[in-house]
């Protein structure tokens, strides 16, 4: 993976294919970049496409305390600087999708189109601040091992591939436990994007697991008719994680979306 310098620190990223049309993917929590491995497989063959490691998840660099959103927005901004890439459509699965509500609040012209997966609108509760603290608390005394028993479950459908929870706990064993708790930090302090949605502008699709406990498909249908002209597809059998547990079926409802839209 190539690295580059920015914003006071090292980011990790993966740049595939020669199309001028850019593709960013904004992966989920507690996973890196590698979680797209499959959809750049593919899309990559008639687009670019770039997809980065957040602070102290896969290979990027230390994390601050708390790793905002716009802490991250900034990150993937200052990077599409670097590689001069203008204008990008975006993926952004679970907090991919809270990165891209970030986006698109700080600089919506550079959104070709939105695909929002997995993924809600809505902030935390103050119950649930208190459940990511303290979740980041027992990450840092008990380490990977430990995050991946207690979130994989949440991630995948009931009865999981084992396949694809050796996947996903490998994932997060890329990461490292201060990425973790400044990520569940950095949730915890994001703001409510429920008013975004009434803003957003460009093409939108949104893509839910049919089995998704996480961020359940009411979710997506109330984020679907928020935004003004956006489809909404379910996956079947999958959980939250709907391109690793389904990619064929993921594929078939991202891929067609993006090939359709301007440059």
């Amino acid at each position: 993976m190539p690295v580059a310098h920015l914003n006071g620190t090292e980011l990790h990223f993966r740049d595939a294919g020669s199309a001028k049309d850019a593709i960013v993917l904004l992966h989920a929590f507690p996973l890196h970049s590698g979680m797209w491995v499959r959809q750049i497989a593919t899309l990559e063959k008639r687009h670019r496409v770039i997809a980065l490691d957040y602070r102290g998840l896969g290979k990027s660099g230390t994390p601050p305390e708390a790793t905002t959103m716009d802490v991250i927005a900034e990150d993937v901004r200052a990077l599409l600087a670097h590689l001069r890439v203008e204008r990008a459509a975006f993926v952004g699965l679970s907090m991919g999708g809270y990165v891209a509500f970030e986006l698109y609040r700080a600089a919506p012209g550079i959104f070709r189109g939105l695909v929002l997966c997995d993924t809600k609108a809505a902030a935390d509760t103050a119950e649930g601040k208190a459940m990511r603290e303290k979740f980041a608390r027992t990450a840092l005394e008990r380490g990977l091992g430990w995050v991946a028993d207690e979130q994989v479950p949440k991630l995948l459908r009931p009865s999981p591939d084992p396949a694809v929870v050796k996947e996903v706990r490998h994932l997060v064993a890329g990461g490292t436990p201060a990425g973790v708790a400044a990520a569940q930090r950095g949730m915890a302090r994001r703001p409510d994007s429920t008013a975004t949605l009434a803003t957003i502008a460009c093409p939108t699709l949104v893509v839910v697991g049919e089995q998704d406990g996480l961020t359940p498909p009411a979710e997506a249908e109330a984020m679907t008719k928020a935004v003004k002209g956006a489809a909404l597809v379910k996956i079947p059998d999958a959980g939250h994680l709907s391109n690793i547990e389904n990619p064929v079926a993921f594929g078939a409802a991202v891929v067609p979306f993006l090939d359709k839209l301007p440059a």
